[in-house]
This record gives structure tokens, sequence and C-alpha cells, in this order.
């Protein structure tokens, strides 16, 4: 062997050595991690909450984004701008949707997908203001190496693209709580043994990825949090502006944006007051007797739409003193052999009271768009909303500010099946409700307005008709077209 082979030779196994240091370090991180959320599933007794104990939030702390927004923007939006980190939790896969791979990879609008979009709403904040926001991925096991594969695509926009990964816990038998997975490998039968642990998560996984100090050393002090398929969560300047203006004393921590609460948005978790500290409470924390009345929209009138702004020294101080405090979600599951399991989750917005000087913004309802359905996926796609930029903005035609309510059948649950279905989106600017059930299909240019409930029996197949102009029709039976 000649001496520059030598030297490669020992670059290759000093590369090797590396990774592998650096999965030995990740998994133990995984197993620590994982033991003190175990021990403390063991430690609860009872419930989480005490019914009893639960008021409604003071007046001030939750503020009406109008009265923050009529504060004007500064001059310098671009220093704004340069203290802030966009992070979207990118750790689930399009299977509900009927797709393989990470969800945000899916097409949504004009062949673009999730990701692109949102890279496309951070490359025109950098271009317009001539600044430096950078986007992080939380990945999951799941969603990791397809992500990292398509980022390469982004290499020549105007955006640093970091990532790190979410933990890797053990689904846990139900009955006997020991692990199910025989190994730590991820193959073969084991490759249902494994779960990423709720996007609570991102608190330690950010930490212990080392990003969070690199981007407090570059001068960051803000993350903007939400779900990637959430398409209403774009950068709020006045928001941010808010955030950064406050005098160091009362530095805001922790900002969730709420919204008004719909019939269509009773599970929403809410935000409670609870032992003097603004606390988030999820459906699954209240007890079955008070189930109704957190449904209520009279009671709880607001609910949390994941959006949420963090302080980076906050998170690092909170996980240095190990004060995050995040209420244990038990999340029951059946895996494919029969065997029940559960799985141990937090939620990101429930460290709200870990924070201090924590306020909730009501925020409009276009800043919660979330596709999670092709009936979602339907209103986006549609003439209801124009893009520009990365952004959606509904259409001034739009008489009423509200989205129309969509229900789609099994038959268009999957996004293949669905495309087939529509050879173009329908005109849907003056609807209110739309039902489809059964086997049905339209053809190009329908305008569908105010009430449409289209049900084709089994058997039957409905095919609208091109050019056609449904306004509150109830269509049921058999209407076939063929060509001749």
């Amino acid at each position: 062997m000649n001496l520059r082979s030598t030297k490669k030779h020992k670059r290759s196994n000093g590369t090797h050595e590396k990774k592998v240091t650096r999965q030995i370090s990740h998994t133990h991180k995984n197993v620590e991690g994982f033991k003190k959320l175990f021990h403390r599933f063991l430690q609860v007794k009872g419930p989480s909450v005490e019914w009893i104990k639960i008021q409604r939030p003071p007046e001030d702390s939750i503020q009406p984004y109008d009265k923050i927004a009529a504060r004007g923007l500064p001059d310098n939006v671009a220093d704004c701008l340069n203290k802030l980190v966009v992070v979207k939790l990118n750790g689930g896969l399009g299977t509900s949707m009927g797709c393989k791979g990470p969800k945000s990879l899916i097409s949504v609008r004009n062949e673009n997908t999730f990701l692109d979009l949102t890279v496309q709403q951070i490359e025109h904040l950098n271009k317009t203001y001539n600044t430096d926001v950078p986007l992080v991925l939380m990945n999951s096991f799941n969603t990791d190496e397809d992500t990292k594969k398509i980022l390469q695509k982004y290499t020549h926009h105007r955006v640093k693209i970091h990532t790190f990964n979410q933990s890797r816990y053990p689904r846990i038998n139900k009955d006997s709580l020991l692990p199910v997975a025989t190994s730590l490998h991820m193959t073969g039968q084991n490759a249902e043994a494994w779960y990423p642990p709720g996007h609570g998560d991102i608190y330690a996984s950010f930490y212990n990825s080392h990003l969070l100090d690199k981007l407090i050393e570059q001068g960051k002090e803000y993350i903007f949090v939400s779900n990637i398929d959430n398409l209403g969560a774009t950068v709020d300047l006045h928001i941010l502006h808010h955030l950064v203006s406050q005098p160091n004393g009362k530095r805001c921590e922790f900002i969730m944006e709420v919204t008004d609460k719909t019939r269509a948005d009773v599970k929403g978790g809410t935000l409670i007051q609870y032992e003097g500290k603004l606390r988030l409470l999820e459906i699954a924390q209240v007890p079955k007797a008070h189930v109704d009345e957190f449904k209520s929209v009279s009671k709880f009138k607001i609910f949390n739409t994941n959006n949420l702004w963090i302080s980076l020294a906050a998170i690092k101080r909170l996980q240095e003193q190990n004060a995050m405090d995040m209420e244990i979600i038990v999340n029951p599951k059946t895996l494919d052999g029969g065997q029940n399991v559960i799985q141990l989750e937090t939620a990101v917005g429930a460290a709200i009271k870990s924070f201090d000087n924590a306020l909730g913004i009501n925020v409009p309802r276009s800043r919660f768009l979330p596709v999670k359905t092709t009936s979602d996926l339907l209103l986006v796609m549609s003439n209801l909303y124009s893009l520009d930029a990365g952004c959606l903005t509904m259409s001034p035609k739009r008489e009423f500010p509200t989205t129309p309510h969509v229900k789609l059948g099994s038959s268009f649950t999957k996004v293949q099946e669905y495309l087939t279905r529509f050879e173009s989106i329908p005109d849907i600017l003056e609807l209110d409700h739309l039902t489809v059930s059964g086997d049905v299909t339209f053809g190009k240019n329908v305008s569908l307005k105010g009430t449409v409930i289209i049900i084709a029996n089994h058997g039957d197949r409905i095919d609208i008709p091109a050019g056609s102009m449904l306004e509150n029709k109830i269509v049921s039976g058999n209407l076939r077209i063929l060509d001749h």
C-alpha cells in the first residue's frame, strides 16, 4: 500500500470512527431520555389536572392580535429578523393521505410541496430585508433520510437549512410495561418497536444536537416553531417585534398563538390558568366526566394552533436546570401483529408553564391552515387562495373570511385517487359546505356554491359534467357520462 492510500485509509477510518461515536452518543442520550420519561410515567398517580382548580386565564395573559399589530413595525425590521430562527416540525409521514415518505414532500399547490413553500417564504424574507433567517427541520428517524436527499435542491436558495433528529424511544407492552424491542436495531420485527416521542421532544433533542448553542453564538434569540403542514404558519413581523422590543426584565420567553374555536376544533388544546401559571390543557388530560364541558365553545373559546415563539436562551437554561415540565401523553397503539402497546409522548406547547412571562396571542384564523386530509387539500388547491412567495392568501373575492366546510368520502382519502377524481379543482369561492360520498368524479370548470351534497350509493357512480354549476343542491343516485 503506498503512502497516499494509507493516508486516505486513515482518513476514511477517522470519518467512520466519528460517525460511530456520534451514533453511540445519540443512542446513549435516547436511552437516558427514555429512562427519565418512563420513570416520570411510573411516578404519576391520578389525573394531571384537578378540574376544580382550573381557572380562566387572566385578561392580559391572552392579547388580541390587533392590539399587537397596532403598534406598527420598527424601522429596523432586519435587526428583528436576524434574531429569528424558523423551526418546522418535520417528523410525520404522509401515510394518512396514502403517501409514502415524509408528509412535507407531498405536493400541495402548483407542484410545490410543504417544504418548497416554507423555503420560498423564508427566502423571500431574506431577500426583501437582506437578512439571514435560517430554517431548521426537526426530523424523525422516519423522515430524516428522505428529507436530507431532497435538501440538495435548495443549495442555491438564499436560506441556510439545518436539521436535527427527534429521539427514538421504545414502545412498551401495555400489560408487562416492558419494551417490545429485542435489540437496538430497526429491522425485521423490531421495525415497529420504536417511535418518535411527540413534538415535546424538541427541547431535549435541539439542545443535545448542539445546534441550539451554535445558533445562540450567531446572535439568534428566538425560534418560531410550527407544524410543517400548517400553511398559515408564516413569520409574522408584528409578533416578532413584540417579542424583541420588551424591556429586559420583562422579556416574554414563550408566545403561543391561539385562535377562536369553532365546532370543527372542539378537540384542540386550550389555555387555562392553573396554580398561578398559564398552562395548556389537552383533551387527553380531561376527566371523562368533563369532556363535553371541555369541547364547549362557550366555556373554552380558544385553542392552540401550535405556532409558538420561544426564547433560545430560556430553552438552554431550562434544559441545563432539568426544569422543563411537560405532562406525559400516554398513546395506546396496536401493532400489526395485534400486540397492544403504549408510547409515551409530550407536546411542545405543554412546556409553556416552565417559561417566564408566557403569553397567548389570539390570532386570525388565517394563521391556522393545516392540511391533514384531502378535504383540506381541496381548499388550498382551489381558487379560494392565491399563492405569493410561498404564502397562501384568501381571495378578496370571497365575501366572508371563513373557509367552507368540506367533507370528502373514503374514495378520496388517498392523494393519488383524489387527484384522478378532479379534472380540474372546482370554483369554490361561494361554497359554504360540501359533502361527497361514494364513487364521484368532477369534470373541468365545475362551480360549487352554497351547500352541495353529492352521494353515490354503493354500486352507483356520479360524474359531475364539465362546466356544471351546482348551488344549494343534493345530487344522489347514478349519473354517468360516457364518451361516444
